[in-house]
């Protein structure tokens, strides 16, 4: 059994099944309400029930007061439906919104990729979550003070673990680190979420993605934030390598392509090794969205990755008609702050 829950002010419908939480429902269908600690304790995830009856089934809602539950207050996190729900929340609509927090956090896996690409997944201590927008970035906090950053490769609906994709960078001292010395258990600490890299989810323009190397995981959180949002604007995603060893995840764009009828994926090579037997598109990725795009007028258009191949596909896409304030962008540049995070060059080539 599953009931209706609609959110007001913004009107918003998902569907709750019996057995979970409004919270845990809404996230997993794309939407955007505030949480913290997805346990009870902090109240983040406060909001009125209007209309409906909630639970909490077992489970304790420590940060809502008695007081509070009176007037129809409820834990979102904990919440569950026993009937069609009208909630009155708040919905997170920018970057700017979300708190940034500084968090232990333990690497549970360590994947190699591709030869020169690590996925890590990182754990936070219980009863913490870092809420975050799809294609956002957290810091890696070192012990002298500076951060390296990267990008979350994983959508806001699946955040019990953190993913990353690190390229390794010969002479990179923390991408060396990542690869030869960090293990499995490791403990580090993170500072985040940062950043502007986002869906713009009240345009109803199609979509193009372009990402170069490791740019593809901002990217990757993105295209499955939209799936799970339910977004059915055509997505076309372009990605940009060397050779096919280094579209990382070739496959699971692929199968995006076979099983989502409004996207489609096409990757390029620059410079395809003999072995790859490569009958694909060629060259670099900006000048094959040129191609294939020549209007670009009426598109939101995405493009993470290296800082030349950022300019590159900005500074053509502009000559190809797209207004720059739909052009959104990660090009792992500097960032600006007092520490002078490095928004890698290590990241990136």
């Amino acid at each position: 059994m599953s009931f209706k829950v609609r959110i007001e002010p913004s009107g918003h419908e998902f569907e709750v099944r019996q057995d979970e939480s409004l919270l845990d429902a809404a996230l997993r269908q794309g939407l955007n309400l505030p949480y913290g600690c997805r346990g009870g304790t902090c109240g983040s995830c406060k909001a009125k029930v209007v209309e409906g009856v909630v639970d909490y089934g077992g489970a304790s809602p420590q940060a809502l007061t008695e007081q509070e539950a009176a007037v129809g207050m409820a834990l979102l996190c904990l919440a569950r439906p026993r009937s069609d729900v009208i909630i009155e929340a708040r919905e997170i609509a920018s970057g700017d919104e979300l708190k940034v927090k500084k968090l232990p956090a333990r690497v549970v896996e360590k994947e190699m990729l591709a030869p020169d690409v690590v996925r890590l997944a990182l754990k936070l201590p219980a009863g913490e979550r870092l809420q975050f927008l799809a294609g956002q970035y957290v810091d890696f906090v070192l012990k002298d003070g500076r951060h390296r950053s990267f990008s979350l490769a994983n959508a806001p609906h699946d955040d019990g673990l953190l993913e990353l994709h690190i390229r390794h960078v010969e002479k990179g001292e923390f991408t060396e680190h990542v690869l030869y010395a960090m293990h499995e258990k490791d403990i580090v600490r993170i500072e985040g979420p940062h950043g502007d890299f986002y869906l713009r989810e009240d345009s109803d323009r199609p979509m193009i993605f372009v990402a170069g190397g490791t740019g593809f995981a901002p990217i990757k959180g993105i295209i499955e934030h939209a799936f799970a949002a339910g977004v059915t604007r055509p997505m076309q995603l372009y990605w940009g390598a060397r050779a096919q060893i280094d579209l990382y995840l070739h496959s699971l764009a692929e199968r995006w392509a076979a099983e989502q009828g409004n996207f489609s994926y096409t990757p390029v090579l620059s410079d395809p090794a003999a072995e790859d037997a490569w009958t694909g598109e060629t060259g670099f990725v900006h000048e094959v969205v040129a191609r294939a795009h020549p209007d670009l007028s009426g598109v939101d258009l995405y493009a993470a990755g290296p800082p030349v191949m950022v300019k590159a596909m900005r500074d053509s896409a502009v000559a190809c008609g797209l207004p720059i304030e739909h052009f959104y962008s990660d090009p792992f540049e500097f960032a600006p702050d007092t520490l002078a995070k490095q928004r890698q060059a290590e990241a990136q080539e």
